[in-house]
């Protein structure tokens, strides 16, 4: 019953359906990307908007390899990759290597958290003018909770839809067997409370 709580409360999701816009949050982990074009291309959504400048712990931007099956049409783009200074930069990249077209992209590069991705994104959408009723969030799977929590705050007039991509290997039906699973999947859990105690009393 533990395991099945923290994977019903952490793992996020719902089926897609026609929205406003795709949120991708900071990352750097090119599948979310690959899956917010192809709801796009699957009419989903006429905007996508990636969020991130680099994390903040780090303090700059560390890409991954990207290679083969992660870019079919273009996989060269490893050597361009290397000029990005942003996951938002990143992440537009693979976009625009789908066939996302430029007009279609709403860039948000300053973010540096999650809560910060939310509140930027907020600032951006309110800059573009948009109305969102309805909007999908393309995030981690492991992710997606806290995700949830952070951008619904910021958006509260607006039905969030989770479509998250497993990443690292951590799934619904993996995580806790083993250690890497249960120190993601727990540590989520963990900033959920912590985080967001921290951002409700700031709010009061």
């Amino acid at each position: 019953m533990f395991y099945d709580a923290v994977t019903e409360f952490i793992f996020a999701e719902d089926e897609p359906e026609k929205s406003d816009i795709i949120f991708i949050p900071g990352s750097i982990c090119p599948e979310l990307a690959l899956h917010a074009a192809k709801l796009y291309h699957d009419g989903y959504a006429p905007y996508i908007m990636p969020s991130g400048k680099y994390s903040i712990r780090k303090g700059h931007l560390e890409l991954p390899p990207l290679r083969g099956s992660m870019a079919p049409e273009k996989p060269s783009l490893d050597a361009e990759h290397t000029e990005c200074a942003t996951e938002c930069e990143y992440l537009c990249e693979i976009l625009q290597a789908q066939g996302v077209p430029e007009q279609a992209i709403l860039r948000e590069p300053q973010a540096t958290f999650t809560w910060e991705n939310a509140i930027c994104s907020r600032r951006a959408a309110d800059a573009a003018h948009l109305t969102i009723r309805q909007a999908i969030l393309c995030c981690k799977s492991y992710h997606a909770r806290r995700c949830l929590m952070y951008y619904g705050q910021q958006f509260p007039d607006t039905r969030f839809l989770v479509c998250p991509v497993t990443v690292n290997g951590i799934s619904r039906d993996n995580w806790y067997k083993n250690k890497n699973g249960i120190d993601t999947v727990l540590g989520e859990v963990e900033r959920c409370g912590t985080q967001f105690h921290e951002i409700l009393a700031d709010l009061l």
